[in-house]
């Protein structure tokens, strides 16, 4: 009886971790990528993943503002060196980077960053990501066709 309530409490650990853990392919279409320069307004170096909102320059001087998760977490980026102490000094607002991103399912100024890059070209925290599309300075970027119109563009196409 004894070992019989061992493996099934470590049956439910396990299965709980596996359920905590999300798939990035679910919420955002990784299959998509894209890249742009972006300021940064704000970054939240937090687990799971750091969030950021940034925003970005697109056609007729119009500023979009834009949240991301980062697909990495804190200690892969303290890995690469990218402690919180440097993230606050070398993302801190008005910062510029260059994003590849996959944009959300649903669609608007949300995304996930699948490899982000300094001024410099140093990167953090962040994969190899190929085959990205650049939409520098593109409005609405890499969209979801026909899911969603987004706010400010309902005349447009």
């Amino acid at each position: 009886m004894k070992k019989q309530l061992i493996t099934f409490i470590g049956l439910l650990m396990v299965c709980t971790l596996a359920h905590a853990h999300h798939g990035s392919s679910i919420s955002y279409d990784t299959n998509k990528l894209w890249s742009t320069w972006a300021t940064v307004v704000q970054f939240n170096y937090m687990n799971p993943h750091p969030t950021m909102v940034f925003e970005r320059k697109v056609e007729n001087g119009v500023v979009e503002r834009w949240v991301c998760e980062l697909l990495t977490n804190p200690s892969m980026m303290a890995r690469q060196g990218w402690t919180k102490q440097k993230v606050e000094q070398g993302l801190q607002s008005g910062s510029r980077v260059k994003l590849t991103l996959a944009t959300s399912r649903a669609g608007g100024f949300s995304g996930i960053v699948m490899m982000m890059e300094s001024a410099d070209g140093e990167p953090i925290g962040g994969g190899k990501a190929s085959g990205a599309i650049d939409l520098d300075g593109k409005a609405g970027g890499l969209q979801p066709k026909g899911e969603i119109v987004l706010p400010g563009q309902e005349n447009h196409p």
